[in-house]
């Protein structure tokens, strides 16, 4: 049996009219750092990921590399034994090529997008020195702070749902699910290897209403890949 993953139980993020200004970097790190993991943890298995009818997807394997170790694309690297992350994209996606300035300010690793409406996307942010998550409404926040899309997406939605996953081995994941004006956002957090990875789903409206399969498939997919 499928498991639900957004409930009308699951906790809703209030949404302010008020914009924050924008951190760097570090000082978002410094922020997310500052609130340790909340006492409870609902322990709810996360189902694999199933393909949307007719759709073909190819694995994207990352690997969260720092602005001073970044190479670039097409890097000589075995990107797959090397891989700190996986996640899905749909056969016909174009990869959008991530600068080290901005990996370097706002932590961006990867980005796809549809070519037939770019702002139909998903992308990893990644930022370092993260051993535990801390409480779902402060992680969505603070993720905010470097990010002025999602801030105006979080402050004109109509509701902010989030979840608290535990895959096999135990690892926790926050899942966020906004719904805006326009725009619709699918957001996975975790952490591991002393990072904190944000993953990405976003669609207009018409292309969320089209394409809920795919795009929910591409949020399910995200995991992080063990260092053993």
């Amino acid at each position: 049996m499928a498991t639900k993953i957004f409930s009308s139980a699951s906790p809703v993020i209030s949404a302010s009219a008020t914009r924050t200004p924008l951190l760097p970097k570090a000082a978002l790190a410094s922020r997310l750092l500052g609130t340790s993991l909340a006492a409870a943890v609902s322990v709810l298995t996360m189902a694999p990921a199933l393909p949307a009818a007719g759709e073909a997807f190819k694995i994207y394997y990352g690997t969260a590399a720092s602005a001073a170790n970044y190479g670039g694309y097409g890097g000589n690297s075995d990107r797959k034994a090397s891989a700190e992350y996986v996640y899905d994209v749909p056969e016909g996606w174009k990869e959008r090529l991530v600068s080290k300035v901005e990996k370097g300010t706002n932590g961006t690793d990867s980005e796809f997008y549809n070519p037939k409406k770019r702002t139909e996307k998903e992308y990893l942010t990644f930022l370092s020195g993260f051993r535990q998550l801390a409480p779902r409404d402060i992680i969505l926040n603070n993720l905010a702070l470097s990010d002025v899309d999602l801030q105006d997406l979080i402050a004109t939605a109509d509701k902010v749902v989030s979840e608290e996953k535990k895959d096999e081995a135990g690892q926790v994941y926050y899942l966020y699910e906004i719904d805006g004006v326009g725009m619709h956002s699918l957001i996975t957090v975790t952490c591991a290897r002393n990072k904190l990875y944000a993953h990405f789903v976003n669609a207009p409206t018409p292309e969320w209403n089209r394409d809920h399969d795919t795009l929910t498939h591409l949020r399910d997919s995200f995991k992080t890949v063990s260092s053993s």
